[in-house]
């Protein structure tokens, strides 16, 4: 499948836009089975995306790929320089020299994964979420958002901040006055919690380009908490050989819609990611 780098012109320009979730593929790196593994994608060919979109800073998040080796991640962020972090991923028993090392490599974040054979889920949360804000670290969970009832009250217990992915991530979407959306919201009523805009491809229903079954929730999410709101590409969708390659220029170019204010925008794109990730 053909991966673009380069295309139309977005309409949406920001300065110090920030891509907060981006994975890079290197098949010199072992992977574990199972997992999903789209070809190589390169820093080199990121460069070309950054360049494309005008993208100024980003996030390399562990991909599911790589278990809890965080060398392709942490190569990534070193190769990339000073306008990237990474999300990465350590179990128990990690030490916290290691802990030290990642940080001081540009580490920010811990993936909870509950889809897709993510190395960290429930069982290990409260220990590893314990442990990364001891470092300064957020969490960055992923789960079908419609299990949110079922485990609201332990993310909440997390100590630190932390980022719901992928708009919720509701398989499939859910009207903004289902129980599980309303369990999100009071996630960010914490005070402690964000959410990313992204990847919407993988389960909205009414699809591209307006998808308006993801539409209407993030709208209600940005309304309701626009200094926790966050977006990313998601670059280079792994699951496009599931779902078809998305449009990249589309995906930033919804934020037109669904937040029509500059100031907004600025936050959703700069400022609360700056802060989040220590950008300066």
């Amino acid at each position: 499948m053909e991966r673009p780098l380069t295309g139309r012109s977005p309409k949406l320009k920001i300065e110090e836009l920030c891509d907060t979730h981006i994975h890079i593929y290197d098949s010199s790196f072992p992977t574990i089975p199972g997992t999903p593994l789209p070809a190589d994608a390169s820093v080199a060919d990121y460069r070309q995306v950054m360049t494309w979109l005008g993208i100024a800073r980003t996030v390399v998040v562990q991909a599911n790929a790589y278990g809890d080796d965080n060398r392709c991640t942490m190569k990534a962020v070193k190769d990339l320089g000073d306008c990237a972090r990474a999300v990465v991923v350590v179990k128990p028993g990690v030490s916290d020299d290691e802990m030290d090392r990642l940080t001081r490599e540009g580490a920010r974040g811990i993936r909870f994964m509950s889809l897709l054979g993510g190395t960290l889920s429930w069982p290990q949360m409260d220990e590893m979420g314990r442990r990364a804000h001891e470092h300064g670290w957020h969490a960055l969970v992923q789960l079908n958002g419609r299990d949110f009832p079922q485990h609201e009250a332990q993310i909440a217990r997390l100590p630190g901040r932390f980022i719901i992915d992928h708009v919720g991530k509701f398989m499939d979407p859910v009207p903004p006055d289902h129980d599980s959306f309303k369990s999100l919201l009071r996630l960010l009523d914490t005070g402690r919690g964000y959410v990313k805009l992204a990847g919407l491809y993988e389960f909205s229903k009414t699809g591209a380009p307006h998808f308006e079954d993801v539409a209407v929730l993030a709208k209600a999410l940005i309304r309701h908490a626009p200094d926790r709101i966050i977006w990313a590409s998601n670059w280079p969708h792994s699951q496009a050989h599931i779902f078809g390659y998305p449009d990249d220029v589309n995906h930033l170019e919804l934020l037109l819609d669904w937040a029509p204010d500059d100031a907004v925008r600025r936050k959703i794109l700069v400022s609360n990611p700056a802060e989040l990730y220590g950008f300066s």
